[in-house]
């Protein structure tokens, strides 16, 4: 494929500079930014990673609050060919340094989040580190206690030598996201360029994201649903707004003062969000909200019900996906406050007539347009393991060796680890996950089935 097709997420940058020139896309407290104001930043810290040795395919490791120096650094170094290597603040440092172990960083940015790891990697601990660096502006004693680099200086020391275009790290990769440690120690997850990007679409087209959203950054940039939502306003040339980290009186405060209109959940945030308000007994500003996207497990019909009280005029959709896909690879409509049937919970249990196992489930929705699935039906029924395949899916595991592409069938498509089934209009539904699968009598039976019946 030649360089002039490839997909890049720099590319947001011509529109930045021309269409959102001189309109906010940038809020972080009192620290606000034009388009034009955040690609020049971004690309004067370009040009000092660079002069400072920072190379194509380099690995940078990141953990700090969400921020716009955060995104900044992001772009910054995909737009030199370097990886982002976004890691958990909450780790301890020993959880951080088995993963930069393995994916082997020549940097690591903090902010006072995660300063003190600074002094824990000094040494052997992680071989590969050849510099500290502070994503915010600490003090001198920080500096000199850690041995610390910050940005200030890396554009201070950079110099304007022509025009610059953006450059690709071996495979196309620019991010590496870990995945929960839900089933095991997280592994790192390799994004292409591509990946990002098709995901974006299918976020703008779906959810119907525009370049007039203010949108809150309520989920971390280490989690792949915050980077992809994060790139998709990149695209649309949206405006964001930042807050630390998650907290349901930081996030009203900032729905009010920024006049948001999309941010995204997970069903802990949305509980929380809730029981602030009903705490305070205030709703101010909720109005202005006209998207939500909820992943990271269904809401139940209570959440959906209070977030439609609290969100009157938003579109509630819920997602299912995974690190390894990029983010979303189906999407539901929960509530749309446009038409005359909303407020509807799909997630119903299910009973599927054409099944003699009666798999319950919980729907999920259709997938994406750039989406693949297919179910590999293990025996005569129709439900089985959940499998799919496109552009969206990971390159592969960061320490995996790169292969050559398959001749097997089979190879080209990701085992999601969930069991499920397509039903008769198109729609996904979860079952279980392969793991839990029991067989009895030989029939397969997924202990998932009576939780969700009660759930």
């Amino acid at each position: 494929m030649g360089i002039l097709s490839e997909a890049h997420i720099c590319q947001c940058f011509s529109r930045l500079a021309t269409q959102k020139r001189n309109s906010l896309v940038t809020i972080n407290g009192a620290r606000q930014k034009t388009g034009q104001q955040l690609v020049d930043s971004v690309l004067s810290l370009a040009r000092g990673l660079l002069q400072l040795g920072l190379r194509n395919g380099d690995v940078v490791a990141i953990s700090a609050f969400n921020s716009d120096w955060y995104l900044e650094w992001i772009l910054a170094v995909a737009f030199i060919g370097g990886i982002v290597a976004p890691l958990n603040y909450r780790w301890s440092f020993e959880e951080a340094r088995m993963a930069m172990v393995t994916i082997r960083p020549k940097m690591l940015v903090t902010d006072e989040s995660c300063y003190y790891w600074h002094s824990a990697a000094q040494g052997d601990a992680i071989p590969s580190l050849r510099w500290h660096v502070s994503l915010s502006s600490p003090s001198l004693d920080i500096i000199n206690k850690y041995n610390m680099l910050t940005a200030e200086m890396l554009v201070e020391q950079s110099v304007i030598n022509g025009s610059m275009n953006y450059s690709f790290a071996p495979e196309g990769a620019v991010i590496i996201c870990f995945t929960s440690g839900t089933t095991g120690r997280p592994k790192g997850v390799v994004i292409s360029h591509t990946a990002l990007i098709v995901q974006s679409l299918a976020k703008v087209a779906i959810v119907g994201y525009s370049e007039d959203e203010v949108y809150l950054h309520t989920a971390p940039l280490c989690h792949i649903g915050g980077l992809s939502s994060a790139m998709a306003m990149l695209m649309v040339g949206a405006c964001h707004a930042f807050i630390p980290k998650f907290e349901a009186t930081l996030a009203l405060e900032a729905i009010e003062q920024h006049h948001v209109t999309s941010l995204i959940t997970v069903p802990a945030m949305m509980a929380d969000l809730i029981s602030s308000v009903r705490l305070k007994r205030i709703q101010k500003g909720c109005d202005s909200v006209k998207k939500i996207l909820n992943g990271g497990g269904g809401l139940s019909d209570n959440l959906i019900k209070d977030a439609t009280r609290l969100f009157p005029r938003a579109k509630l959709l819920s997602a299912y996906g995974m690190t390894e896909t990029c983010s979303s690879l189906t999407f539901m409509t929960l509530f749309e406050p446009m038409l005359e049937a909303s407020g509807t919970s799909l997630q119903m249990l299910a009973i599927t007539s054409s099944s003699p196992v009666k798999a319950r489930g919980v729907c999920v929705g259709k997938p994406a347009p750039h989406v693949e699935i297919k179910i590999c039906v293990d025996g005569s029924y129709n439900v089985g393991r959940i499998l799919t395949r496109g552009p969206h899916v990971m390159l592969r595991y960061w320490d995996q060796i790169p292969e050559k592409a398959s001749n097997s069938v089979e190879e080209t498509w990701l085992d999601t680890g969930d069991i499920g089934f397509i039903d008769d209009h198109g729609n996904l539904w979860l079952v279980g996950r392969t793991n839990g699968r029991i067989k009895s009598g030989g029939e397969n039976i997924y202990p998932e089935e009576e939780f969700q019946t009660l759930a």
